[in-house]
């Protein structure tokens, strides 16, 4: 229903003030022909929308990344090229990229960070996802420590930083290969884990499919498991309940 209808409903009695406010509240969007912006998204789930920049043109990805910034005063992008980057700075000069998560930004720097996730990754070459996992929960308002190349291959360097890791409210085990970490750190720790399997290792790998069968059919208890190579899903799921922890 259109705002003049709903507008002139509540005029001639047919609807109440409170349920107009809630048709209004759930329609809001912002419409871009090519994009509708889900700009009540914050108020109904606690975060923004964050745009997924491959294989968006140019034109879009500036009007989208302007927009959300107008209407949200920071905006999150994953996925994103330096191309995409140099693009949008011309615009927007206060747009930030990490080259390694792949992640475009524009962050309010004033904002407090609570709680805390430990983000682990299992190799160097995990890197990338564990970045893309971290730096998405910062984004969200969430304090990270990292702890990288932990892999079981040398789990002493794991067991070494253990204390850091059971104080967390939340933990991200990222690994490829066999993508053992998840398993390892789920019979660790008190606190949910959340598995990130990428598509890192030779070819029997198959480009993380390995791991990510290995990481859903975990005996370890408390690991919940995202896509391959999905950083950003674990960074938000981590700060839902870190959320949650700080709140209770």
């Amino acid at each position: 229903m259109e705002l003049q209808q709903i507008l002139e409903d509540v005029e001639k009695g047919a609807i109440s003030i409170q349920d107009a406010k809630q048709m209004i509240e759930h329609q809001k969007y912002v419409e871009m022909e090519y994009a509708k912006l889900d700009t009540n998204r914050k108020e109904r789930t606690g975060f923004p929308e964050v745009v997924y920049c491959s294989n968006k043109e140019d034109k879009y990805l500036l009007n989208i990344f302007q927009r959300l910034y107008i209407e949200e005063g920071e905006v999150l992008g994953t996925r994103a090229t330096k191309a995409q980057y140099e693009m949008l700075k011309a615009s927007l000069a206060n747009v930030e990229y990490d080259p390694v998560s792949r992640l475009l930004k524009i962050e309010n720097r004033n904002k407090k960070r609570i709680g805390k996730v430990a983000v682990c990754c299992a190799g160097t070459a995990d890197i990338p996802v564990a970045e893309e996992a971290a730096q998405t929960a910062e984004f969200f308002g969430t304090q990270v420590e990292r702890i990288y190349d932990v892999g079981v291959s040398g789990i002493h360097r794991l067991f070494s930083k253990m204390e850091q890791i059971q104080s967390a409210n939340c933990v991200v085990a990222v690994a490829g290969m066999e993508g053992a970490l998840a398993s390892v750190l789920g019979g660790l720790v008190s606190n949910p884990v959340i598995a990130v399997p990428t598509s890192v290792g030779y070819g029997a790998s198959m480009n993380g499919l390995s791991a990510l069968l290995t990481m859903i059919n975990s005996c370890a208890n408390g690991i919940a498991v995202v896509n391959i190579d999905n950083g950003y899903g674990a960074g938000y799921m981590a700060t839902q309940i870190n959320r949650l922890a700080v709140q209770k």
